[in-house]
């Protein structure tokens, strides 16, 4: 896409720029954005897959500026690993959410977790890493995994949401550690915030943050509508769910939507609308 050049620092506002990393796929779209905050000093926000490419259009966007803090918003394998490569060439902390040690059941090979992760902070909801004219805020936003943080800058009223809100797609919650119910209380909770944008890592800019948090909610009610009719009707199998609810989806992301329509099952059964027998779902 021509407004995302790969390797090339797009400056977003005077306390933000972007570089995109070269891995574009279904479940990245262009590739993972990595976000610069700051002029004098800096913080690198999930600097993305262990990519020597990356690695090097990043160090020119540092252009030998003080890096304060790398911040990881969660540790699936295209946000975090060349935070290690870039720690050892700036020699700043690697700060952000907790490590993981799961297996990724689902089927996003690009996402499995990074293994290798080890924070030398771990932030929690509120804490916060300032620097010369920033100041970012820790937000907990699980449901795409339990350790998701976003970034709130406070200058500006803008906040880097990771894979939580992404601007080209839904986000795929996959169990065991992707959690729905987790999820859509992340999105209530941006909802009670009054940032000005959003800046995914993943996709366009948000510039009507709320009301796209309130599609997004909306989007999961309809789904669950189609779950429990399809309950009703006696189909409870996971493909043949998918392929009535998801009329034309891309076949290569046919194994990401059946994990986000198994967490809706497993929120509908903890709430006592549907149970699973065997290898089937059924309404309660």
């Amino acid at each position: 896409m021509s407004d995302f050049p790969t390797g090339q620092p797009i400056q977003l506002e005077p306390l933000v720029a972007r570089v995109l990393a070269p891995n574009p796929s279904p479940y990245t779209f262009s590739g993972t954005q990595t976000h610069i905050v700051g002029t004098e000093d800096l913080a690198v926000i999930d600097p993305g897959p262990d990519d020597p490419a990356h690695l090097a259009a990043l160090i020119a966007a540092i252009a030998g500026r003080p890096v304060r803090a790398i911040l990881i918003t969660h540790t699936h394998r295209d946000h975090s690993p060349a935070s290690r490569p870039l720690r050892a060439a700036t020699g700043a902390a690697v700060i952000g959410c907790a490590p993981l040690a799961l297996d990724d059941l689902g089927p996003r090979a690009d996402a499995a977790f990074d293994r290798d992760y080890a924070p030398d902070r771990i932030l929690a909801d509120g804490d916060q890493i300032a620097g010369a004219g920033w100041t970012l805020t820790a937000i907990a936003t699980p449901g795409h995994t339990s350790n998701h943080l976003a970034f709130a800058l406070e200058e500006t009223q803008a906040l880097f949401t990771g894979d939580h809100v992404m601007g080209w797609s839904t986000t795929v919650i996959s169990p065991p550690d992707g959690d729905m119910a987790d999820y859509l209380a992340s999105l209530a909770k941006l909802m009670l915030r009054e940032d000005r944008v959003y800046y995914p890592a993943h996709g366009e800019r948000i510039d009507n943050p709320r009301r796209f948090v309130r599609g997004l909610i909306g989007h999961r009610k309809q789904r669950e509508g189609q779950i429990l009719r399809l309950l009703d009707r006696g189909v409870g199998d996971l493909p043949a769910m998918v392929e009535q609810m998801y009329a034309g989806l891309d076949p290569r992301l046919k194994g990401a939507a059946e994990r986000s329509v198994l967490a809706h099952l497993i929120d509908l059964e903890r709430r006592g609308q549907a149970r699973q027998e065997a290898d089937a779902w059924t309404a309660a």
